[in-house]
């Protein structure tokens, strides 16, 4: 189902729709669209030129570039022309000077050219806007490689460059789109996804909170490094998360299927991800087939893997940790807490080398509406060895905690790396060590 991003033949589209587009730039987009479906017409692969094209456009901008807002110059036009003298969309010499003496006057009074005037009157059409961006060369950009002495005959040497990998430089690459064009096939398979079975072994908070972002029905479950089911998070090397897809419900969801698809490029954030898909082919029989993706694909994704803190507070603990002496590791949300409709991943995790593992919390400046979701999730957690850094600024007290109440260390202005050292000497328990190696390898 998948293109090859090595095939030459997909690697010269794909080049030709990028030198195409960056032409194209402060050139109105009907002439792009135009030049986009003779370019489909000339390629058998017509389906791929589209698709590539769609993507193309969606790192697009398309302004309305005039001096003088484009009703504004209808206005003067159509009150400066008679009944009798219908504005036109090109004013000619000779028979049609009245009409041009419109346009003239028009133009006069805005103090803007003919040309301006002319092309302002309708430039707020779609096929009239003009291509200002495309990734992140700008009209402005590809302008000034005429001021400094590029010719229109060696322009596409300018924006190529001389070989494929100066090319591949560049913000929109072959590279980017073909593998971004795989990613848009795959999630069009999933919108008849029946479930979605996902491991990752790395990044867990961004995955999952991708999960939670799109609203995704999941069951999580800790896996060792062969992605076998463990029995608990100590022994973890990865999770693996079962979620329902669209026809799962009592009625397939449009709506739902979207969001099964939205998720799909947060997997390739990860180093090392795998996903099975059970998808729908025949809703009468309710014969499915299996879709599966792993990180060996190539896929790239365009989303984002978030800060790395939340907050200044974590960075700053961080930063204290690197300078401190001890031999506890700080290490960044490496856990996953399944609490049925939600899921909690804390910011960090606190490992010895003796296998000891303590999981922190940090609790800092929250709404309190927010503050009170955040406890609501704490007092799910069951692991004996998870404790609390908290903000005496919270109006909150040690009680509210639930069963962690006796592992909080209140803190001020900032978090001393020496006390929450000693509440993980008190409360960290012993890691399975051959799940500690694995998770290490």
């Amino acid at each position: 189902m998948l293109i090859d991003p090595d095939d030459q033949r997909y690697r010269k589209t794909a080049r030709e729709l990028i030198v195409l587009f960056e032409a194209h730039l402060d050139e109105p987009q009907g002439d792009l669209e135009d030049a986009i479906d003779e370019l489909t017409v000339a390629d058998t692969d017509y389906k791929i030129v589209q698709g590539l094209a769609k993507l193309l456009k969606d790192e697009c901008e398309f302004e309305i570039v005039v001096p003088v807002e484009p009703r504004e110059i209808r206005r003067q036009l159509f009150e400066r022309a008679n009944a009798q003298y219908p504005i036109v969309r090109q004013p000619t010499l000779g028979e049609d000077t009245q009409k041009l003496e419109v346009y003239s006057g028009v133009a006069d009074s805005l103090g803007i050219s003919l040309e301006e005037c002319y092309r302002g009157m309708y430039a707020d059409l779609e096929d009239n806007k003009r291509l200002v961006r495309t990734g992140t060369r700008t009209a402005e950009q590809y302008a000034s490689d005429g001021e400094t002495g590029i010719s229109s005959s060696t322009s596409t040497t300018a924006l190529t460059g001389s070989s494929t990998e100066e090319y591949e430089k560049t913000d929109l690459t072959i590279d980017w789109l073909l593998t971004r064009y795989n990613l848009a096939l795959a999630q069009a398979v999933l919108y008849d996804a029946t479930e979605m079975q996902i491991r990752v072994w790395d990044h867990f908070g961004t995955v999952f909170s991708y999960v939670k972002l799109f609203g995704l029905m999941h069951r999580i479950y800790p896996i060792d490094a062969d992605g076998e089911r463990v029995r608990d998070t100590n022994q973890a090397a990865g999770y693996e998360a079962v979620l329902d897809g669209p026809a799962s419900l009592f009625s397939q969801s449009q709506k739902y299927g979207i969001r099964m698809a939205n998720f799909l490029p947060a997997l390739p954030l990860c180093d090392r991800w795998e996903m099975t898909a059970e998808i729908l082919v025949d809703d009468t029989v309710g014969e499915t087939r299996q879709f599966t993706l792993d990180h060996t694909e190539g896929l790239n994704s365009h989303y984002s893997a978030g800060n790395h803190f939340d907050s200044d507070v974590e960075r700053t603990l961080a930063q204290k940790w690197e300078r401190a002496t001890t031999e506890w590791k700080l290490v960044r949300e490496d856990d996953v807490f399944d609490l049925g409709a939600e899921v909690m991943i804390p910011d960090f995790a606190i490992e010895h080398p003796d296998g000891r593992r303590a999981i922190l919390e940090v609790v800092g400046f929250w709404t309190p509406e927010y503050l009170e979701s955040k406890l609501e999730k704490i007092r799910q957690v069951d692991a004996d060895n998870f404790v609390l850094a908290v903000s005496e600024r919270l109006d909150c007290s040690s009680e509210e905690f639930g069963s962690a109440a006796d592992r909080v260390l209140w803190f001020k202005t900032g978090i001393h790396v020496y006390d929450v050292v000693e509440l993980a000497e008190t409360y960290a328990s012993q890691s399975d060590p051959a799940a500690t190696t694995e998770m290490d390898t």
